[in-house]
């Protein structure tokens, strides 16, 4: 089995290697150089999105903590992706950007944009992580006890770097759509071996417990601003996240970004259905697994012939190249496009510059592998990747787009309000803060506030209106 498995990903990695043929310059590299139609881009925007957390986390929250008014996965994160098609989309293809660092440097000023990349480059990382250890969970669970959790880590790390530097964001679109399939096979497949095995063997308690943990009834009713704090992060957090948004700006026209951003937000919360769903009755299925995140695969490998354990294997292994191909690139574009000296970025478009993003690609990977091997789990790591930093990049992003409210004053104490009060929160009083991601939010609206107060006392006028932003 596990020789089947690192065939499909040689594979994978024979397409990236063969697709770096027609990479020449760094917009091929980091953005399929914008020439998506509609279905690729679809195909590509719900690839990178459906990865680890949509998957493995999903089901391992729902097996420990039930199904509840708190759960977010897919709802909040399929309803981000619609969002984005409905109220960013157009507007941020149209601007020919790279990076939402490229947007504030435009909007706001040159500091905006280094502040907002050194804000927007951990939550990349976070969340390559977390597929990184998702990838690791999958490979051990498929290894018959032949190799250790942290090997099998390792191994996962080193082929995503491999994938990604070869082929960047061009390969990845293009294995996007048999990926896609795959996985939607089989989680079908899994669903029905699932259902048909449930129904055979959970007794009537069993079975009353599952409809109460799919309910959500047997969890104690939170407050308000509990539920607001937990929609918010994946909404606010994830709505104007780089991975998704490089996806949209390698489309061919702005209207194809917006329908494909919505399409692939609706195959989100249908195909995202499964996974939570197979979670919730899990307890029924697979009573006391030590790691509740392994329980899809666990389940794949005592179900489902060996034949369609491998595919379903194979569709998670795609789902999650295809995620922390995106993450890194993510990471590189930072790095290449917003945070190296002026003259570097200025070159950027030439193909000298694609040596020094892969470059970066394959760091962030060897970064993202160290945290993969950190306490966090892969449901928390990717609420810090959605957390860290992004209330400030949110309220930025939406009076950068919408409004002309605003100069470098209220964009840099916008980024730095919402920074500091995360970080404060969530990592120096974890235990003193009931809500930090609504206090971020609540403090970069307020550092935006009285940084445009100030841009209005020293006369200084918006750099260009959301109606200005293409160059």
């Amino acid at each position: 089995m596990l020789f089947l498995l690192f065939g499909i990903v040689g594979c994978q990695l024979a397409i990236g290697f063969w697709v770096a043929r027609r990479i020449h310059n760094s917009d091929d590299y980091l953005v399929a150089g914008r020439r998506l139609g509609f279905g690729l881009a679809t195909a590509s925007i719900f690839a990178t999105w459906f990865g680890a957390e949509s998957c493995l986390g999903a089901a391992g929250s729902a097996y420990e903590h039930g199904v509840s008014i708190l759960t977010t996965e897919p709802f909040a994160y399929g309803l981000c992706l619609i969002l984005l098609g409905l109220f960013f989309a157009v507007r941020l293809h149209g601007a020919g950007i790279t990076t939402l660092a490229d947007l504030f440097a435009r909007r706001f000023g040159t500091s905006t944009e280094r502040i907002a990349a050194i804000v927007l480059l951990p939550s990349s990382l976070l969340w390559a992580a977390a597929q990184v250890r998702a990838f690791g969970h999958v490979v051990a669970a498929n290894a018959d006890g032949a190799m250790s959790a942290e090997t099998a880590t390792a191994i996962a790390a080193a082929v995503a770097i491999a994938y990604t530097v070869s082929g960047g964001l061009l390969a990845d679109v293009y294995t996007d759509v048999l990926q896609g399939a795959v996985l939607l096979l089989g989680l079908a497949v899994l669903g029905v071996a699932v259902a048909m095995n449930h129904d055979a063997t959970a007794p009537a308690a069993a079975t009353a417990a599952t409809v109460e943990l799919l309910t959500g009834s047997h969890a104690s009713h939170p407050d308000v601003l509990s539920v607001v704090e937990a929609w918010a992060i994946p909404l606010c957090g994830s709505i104007v996240a780089q991975e998704v948004l490089s996806r949209c700006l390698a489309a061919k026209s702005p209207s194809i970004a917006r329908r494909a951003a919505i399409t692939g937000g609706l195959i989100y919360l249908v195909a995202g259905a499964v996974p939570l769903t197979i979670g919730a009755i899990g307890p029924d299925l697979a009573p006391g697994l030590d790691d509740p995140e392994g329980l899809l695969p666990h389940l794949s490998s005592e179900l489902l012939p060996a034949a369609l354990n491998a595919v379903f294997a194979c569709a998670l292994i795609s789902a999650i190249l295809s995620t922390v191909d995106s993450c890194l690139l993510v990471a590189a574009a930072i790095f290449t496009r917003n945070l190296l000296p002026r003259p570097a970025a200025v070159t950027a478009a030439r193909s000298d510059s694609l040596g020094v993003a892969r470059a970066a690609a394959a760091a962030a990977g060897l970064i993202a592998y160290g945290l993969a091997c950190t306490d966090w789990n892969v449901k928390e790591l990717v609420e810090q990747a959605s957390g860290f930093g992004s209330g400030g990049v949110f309220v930025l992003a939406v009076f950068g787009v919408h409004t002309r409210i605003g100069g470098e004053r209220a964009a840099n104490t916008c980024l730095l309000a919402g920074l500091t009060t995360w970080v404060a929160c969530s990592y120096v009083f974890p235990d003193h803060v009931a809500h930090p991601y609504l206090l971020s939010l609540a403090a970069a609206l307020g550092g935006f506030a009285i940084g445009s107060r100030l841009d209005r006392t020293a006369n200084v006028p918006p750099r260009s209106g959301p109606a200005k932003l293409r160059p």
